[in-house]
């Protein structure tokens, strides 16, 4: 599995590819919440990765329809969400770092 985060073109980008998976997404800030890390960009939600239902699958989500309404949603390891969050806080693009902790601490 190849991921890449990093800044790139004024935003940040981060993308995980597998045999059976490619999730990309590039955003200006990440939004934590308890148990959700949402993507904004030109503040517009662009996706999420979440825990689905309180399981141990760490699910990532991006909104592809014009309206919003239409998304994909693929399964992610948590490496890859531990990777992103500490690059978005290193980068300076975490809305709340008190609310990044308390992701970390639930989450991951």
């Amino acid at each position: 599995m190849q991921t890449i985060v990093t800044e790139r073109n004024g935003s940040m980008l981060a993308r995980i590819e597998s045999d059976d998976r490619v999730f990309e997404v590039h955003f200006d800030s990440l939004e934590p919440t308890d148990v959700t890390l949402r993507f904004l960009r030109d503040d517009e939600r662009v996706g999420s990765i979440y825990n689905d239902d309180g399981t141990d699958r760490t699910m990532a989500r991006l909104t592809t329809g014009r309206e919003g309404t239409d998304f994909i949603g693929v399964e992610v390891p948590k490496e890859f969400v531990a990777e992103l969050l500490d690059a978005a806080i290193e980068a300076g693009r975490v809305t709340d770092d008190s609310a990044a902790e308390g992701y970390r601490i639930r989450v991951l």
